[in-house]
């Protein structure tokens, strides 16, 4: 398996190289030279290996389609070592739980974490020291956060041999609770640095640093942001889960709906679809930050600054500029590199927009490849809340809450309509206080969070003094 960059560089590379790399040289992201196709009897053979064998087989049974250059036996362990009950507090990983008729939620947030990216965060780790194990190397990270990626990745990496993490989060701007779990952490390896500006700026400073290729190689920079195929293939792996819990049998379809800001947990959907996973519509659900939602209805990207971008109550959707919509957009225009550099370097750099419209690949894309989308607001959110605890007594966060509201706007009846539970309320607690009127529970092992001591450095969103710092804590 080959995988090449979404801009049209020429040449090809193997797994374990992307792994550490990141962004392409060209400032591509990665994707595969082309999708592993699951047959209906493989399908079949993963359902029968899904409920007597678990997750973590499955996940090697997927992982392995991509990844030749990890021994089989090594790659098993690693999955093994992952997927386990005691990191995810239960034996099924990601259990579904019937809402209504046709509506199902999919817990993807009972990781150390509390969240959805737990689930390739973890992984990711165990990836990463195996790798850099095998190599004698070690590896600098520097990621984005808007919320739980920061978190996530801090909890995967800390004490990992060889890996410091240098995350960037925008300060002020994430609940007091994701705040805490990030910024209390006292790993000698981790670094957290709060952005003054919003997660774009975040995402801009972290891509300029990986398109520095001289800084890069001398820093070994690399990413955990779903810019990082791996973590995006990570998730791949619980659409093939949610949709075997869901169905009988093969001949049946399934939507999921997504809460959306970066693209990358509906883009690892999309995969799931390319592989010929029987999805009916994958749901792109916005918060009011609604660039995808816009594109989606008109066929016009259209990012927005950090002034233009909204403060909401689902602040890990709080994103003008979906990194990983480049992958979608390069399926999309038949692996046409060329233009889709012209597209992401070119036409958003000087007008900050492009315009498919009239493309009659964009025409036909709800058709191809299931896309439909939806917004939600705040007093949505709330009223969704509301609505779910008074039916069904079931809490939900908002960003599950954005997903669920736009889903109940697109489900077909005899489908089931999936919705992925992306992190737990306790995170968001303000919102669900006034929503319901009453404090979500709180993991005894979390409680107290925010008034331990503080590890946190504040900055402009400057480019050069995060470089700075990185070369500062290196050494070399």
């Amino acid at each position: 398996m080959f995988y090449i960059s979404t801009r049209g560089a020429t040449d090809r590379k193997r797994f374990c190289e992307i792994l550490l790399e990141g962004l392409a040289p060209d400032g591509g992201l990665y994707l595969p030279e082309s999708y592993p196709q699951v047959t209906d009897a493989t399908l079949e053979r993963w359902r029968e290996i899904y409920h007597r064998q678990g997750y973590a087989v499955l996940a090697y049974e997927i992982l392995s389609l991509y990844i030749d250059d990890i021994p089989a036996a090594d790659l098993r362990a690693l999955c093994a070592k992952t997927y386990t009950a005691e990191v995810f507090g239960t034996g099924e990983i990601v259990p579904l739980r019937h809402l209504e008729s046709d509506v199902w939620l999919e817990a993807l947030s009972n990781g150390p974490t509390l969240a959805f990216k737990d689930m390739a965060m973890q992984l990711l780790g165990n990836l990463f020291e195996y790798e850099l194990a095998r190599r004698g190397d070690e590896l600098n990270i520097l990621g984005a956060t808007s919320g739980d990626t920061g978190s996530a990745a801090e909890y995967a990496m800390r004490g990992k041999k060889g890996v410091r993490v240098f995350m960037t989060s925008p300060h002020g701007r994430m609940s007091a609770f994701q705040q805490a779990q990030m910024f209390s952490l006292q790993d000698a390896n981790i670094y957290n640095i709060a952005v003054k500006g919003v997660f774009d700026d975040c995402q801009d400073m972290v891509k300029a640093v990986s398109n520095d290729l001289s800084f890069k190689r001398k820093y070994k920079i690399g990413t955990v942001n779903s810019i990082n195929w791996a973590r995006l293939l990570a998730q791949v792996v619980y659409y093939f889960a949610g949709y075997i819990q869901a169905t009988e049998n093969n001949s049946q379809k399934v939507s999921f709906a997504v809460p959306s800001g970066n693209f990358g947990n509906v883009c690892a959907g999309h995969v799931a679809r390319m592989m010929g996973l029987p999805i009916a519509e994958l749901v792109v659900a916005t918060n009011e930050n609604d660039v995808l939602d816009e594109f989606f209805r008109t066929g016009v990207y259209r990012v927005r600054g950090s002034a233009d971008t909204f403060e909401t109550s689902s602040p890990s959707m709080d994103i003008s500029k979906a990194s990983n919509f480049e992958r979608f957009v390069f399926d999309l225009l038949g692996r046409d590199g060329v233009r889709v550099k012209a597209l992401f370097s070119d036409a958003l750099g000087r007008d900050g927009q492009f315009d498919l419209s009239r493309e009659p690949a964009f025409t036909q894309a709800a058709a191809r490849y299931g896309f439909v989308s939806g917004k939600s607001t705040h007093a949505n959110r709330l009223d969704t809340i509301r609505d779910t605890w008074k039916r069904h007594e079931v809490m939900i966060d908002t960003h599950t809450a954005d997903a669920l509201k736009v889903a109940l706007e697109h489900r077909t009846a005899g489908i089931p309509m999936v919705v992925l539970e992306t992190a737990l309320p306790v995170k968001f607690a303000e919102t669900i206080v006034e929503a319901l009127g009453r404090v979500p529970v709180r993991p005894v092992k979390f409680e107290g969070i925010e008034n331990l001591p503080k590890r946190v450095t504040v900055m402009d969103a400057d480019v050069s003094a995060i470089k700075a710092l990185i070369a500062d804590q290196c050494g070399y």
